[in-house]
């Protein structure tokens, strides 16, 4: 979606309309079989272009001056299955590669990571879970043509007399890059990649332990929100933690990080939020809770001088109230709220390797508390949350304790 004139074709349906089981198929790097005709919707609309793929399972839908290019020069490597478009009259295709070939090169690719069993899938373990400034071994490849590298189908793999044969065609859509010849980085770089890459594991990998220390993971819920944003390793990430009692803990994942600029082990800021709720929550995502953890940790994030009360100390605070429950709401439509109370049921620190790290709890104050802190103090009304156990769940709905 960089162009964004560009149009986005949808997944392959049947004749009725219904999406096909295996969208992946055709980018899986076999081959496949198709007993009916096929349809594709078109999911954005915009310029047409002769080369594009789907929008969830990656397959390349082509018009037939790239189909014809591909049946040409590599007709026992492909398959081309007719496809009706929306809206064209024109004849498209799906392209189907049917090898694939354990090619891709570890060492002069710019960067690799794999799936591991502590990731939690058994299905992907083995196999590459991200692929940056690829390589590969040519000695591998043979007289190959299109393939897709095994462990990394997402990319269709082409011979370079194929690529000039696209470019002659004037077929609109492709961008093509090498991944044959010297690597995309320095030698200097890639040990710093692979310094900055042992840090961050040496971070999440303990990390992550602990969370499931404290409940079972959602592991449909991890969150990587923003690129930068000023966190210690330069990614927001959040996470779900279901608990005993039907109560729902939402943390965040990576304020303990080392600091990608330094270089160096640490425990990045040495705290995490943590926000736990026994109310209902139909759309973890789309939740008040979540939404108010990420703006309580862009206040830490973007002021030093509240970082190390909530590290050390307790600390109240206000945010924007925009989407908050009502009942939360002071007079000027902000949410008050008290970090770092204790509590039985949640350890106040865990430890990771360059250091302890503190696990600052999160409590909604209701608008006749926020006004009983700043008249009298915290200390009371400490000790009424503490009366009525656990006394530091975030709850929307409930009776004030003054």
């Amino acid at each position: 979606m960089e162009l964004s004139d560009r149009w986005l074709p949808g997944e392959a349906t049947n004749a009725q309309g219904q999406e096909i089981d295996d969208i992946w198929q055709f980018k899986d790097g076999c081959p496949v079989q198709i007993n009916e005709r096929l349809r594709i919707p078109i999911g954005h609309p915009g310029r047409i272009l002769d080369y594009s793929v789907t929008s969830v399972g990656g397959a390349p839908v082509v018009h037939r001056r790239v189909a014809s290019v591909f049946k040409e020069l590599a007709p026992d490597e492909v398959q081309v299955i007719p496809v009706d478009v929306d809206g064209q009259s024109e004849p498209y295709f799906i392209l189907v590669a049917t090898r694939t070939i354990r090619c891709i090169d570890d060492q002069e690719s710019a960067e690799v990571l794999y799936w591991k069993p502590e990731d939690g899938r058994p299905e992907k373990t083995g196999r590459y879970r991200s692929v940056m400034g690829m390589r590969i071994d040519p000695t591998k490849v043979g007289d190959a043509k299109v393939f897709r590298p095994w462990g990394w189908t997402v990319v269709l793999i082409i011979s370079e007399d194929l690529k000039d044969a696209l470019e002659r065609s004037g077929a609109t859509g492709m961008s093509f890059r090498r991944v044959t010849g010297p690597s995309e980085v320095s030698p200097e770089e890639r040990a710093h990649n692979l310094k900055l890459q042992a840090l961050y594991e040496r971070s999440t990998t303990p990390r992550e332990a602990f969370w499931h220390t404290l409940g079972s993971m959602d592991d449909n819920f991890v969150i990587p929100i923003v690129v930068g944003g000023g966190w210690p390793a330069g990614s927001e990430v959040w996470r779900v933690i279901h608990r005993p009692e039907g109560r729902t803990l939402f943390v965040t994942d990576g304020l303990s990080n080392f600091f990608v600029k330094d270089a160096e082990p640490s425990v990045g800021f040495g705290l995490e939020l943590a926000l736990e709720t026994d109310e209902p929550v139909e759309n973890v995502a789309k939740s008040w809770q979540q939404l108010l953890l990420e703006r309580i940790a862009n206040e830490l994030v973007g002021h030093e001088h509240l970082r190390e009360p909530a590290r050390t100390g307790i600390l109240s605070m206000e945010v924007d109230g925009e989407h908050m429950p009502e009942p939360l709401l002071t007079k000027d439509g902000r949410v008050a709220v008290l970090l770092g109370m204790d509590t039985p049921t949640l350890p106040s620190h865990f430890t990771m390797p360059d250091g302890q790290v503190r696990l600052v709890t999160v409590k909604t104050l209701m608008p006749r508390e926020l006004t009983y802190l700043l008249e009298h103090g915290r200390e009371e009304l400490l000790h009424r949350f503490n009366q009525s156990r656990p006394g530091h769940l975030s709850r929307a709905w409930r009776q004030s304790v003054v």
